[in-house]
């Protein structure tokens, strides 16, 4: 499937349950079936890891939200990504391989934001890959996973770098904001990142700075998803 071997590591949250709502959370699909769809006809191959390994939950909400989506549809009837994300990866497997991958991806939905803030094997393997020359990205609630990323030289990846990300009045309005353990937003500025948004909610936003990018929501992912691949190509120039 892949040409010139490339690869593009998607990590997925290991986590299913919405905080104490009694309701259940994962990965947002739209958010992982646009930008493996726009980067597997780019002719990369994607890789699946999640912290706990095995099957990633996916969000079921997320599919209610998308039947009108051909995208997502034809993503969840396809045999090779199922199969994949079924028996995701651990994240640590690799860590100190990082070089295989052109582009680290964190895909959103709520569930990133219990698993993949603090996880250390993201962590790192975040930080080895941007020094190594590679992408990285976020989208959604994906870019939480960003915010405590140290580089070798101690200073915070996302620092002085334009980013979005979920807003915080995106938040409110699915009315999740005592729910989350963090606040993407207002993390991001807390931390010195330069938080951009789109001036309406839902609306498409992707940010790239050099090679980090990062989309706003559900809507930005297939943008997103095309904004990574250009990415990849500029910094091979």
């Amino acid at each position: 499937m892949a040409s010139n071997g490339k690869k593009v590591l998607f990590i997925l949250t290991s986590h299913d349950q919405l905080g104490n709502t009694g309701r259940k959370t994962g990965w947002y699909a739209e958010e992982v079936a646009e930008p493996a769809t726009v980067l597997t006809k780019y002719g990369y191959e994607i890789v699946f890891a999640s912290p706990k390994g095995g099957k990633a939950p996916m969000d079921p909400g997320s599919v209610e939200h998308a039947t009108d989506s051909k995208t997502v549809q034809s993503f969840l009837a396809n045999p090779d990504f199922t199969h994949k994300i079924d028996h995701t990866h651990k994240v640590e497997e690799f860590i100190g391989k990082e070089s295989q991958f052109a582009a680290i991806v964190y895909p959103g939905g709520h569930g990133p934001t219990f698993d993949l803030e603090h996880n250390e094997a993201a962590l790192k393997i975040t930080a080895a890959a941007y020094e190594a020359g590679k992408v990285v990205s976020a989208v959604c609630h994906g870019p939480i996973a960003l915010t405590d990323v140290k580089l070798s030289d101690g200073t915070l990846l996302v620092k002085g770098k334009n980013v979005t990300g979920f807003s915080d009045d995106e938040e409110i309005a699915v009315q999740l904001e005592h729910v989350v353990p963090s606040m993407l937003e207002t993390k991001f500025k807390k931390i010195g990142a330069l938080y951009h948004k789109a001036d309406e909610k839902w609306a498409v936003k992707v940010v790239t700075d050099g090679r980090i990018v990062t989309g706003q929501n559900p809507a930005s992912a297939r943008p997103f998803g095309e904004a990574i691949h250009a990415a990849i190509q500029a910094s091979h120039h």
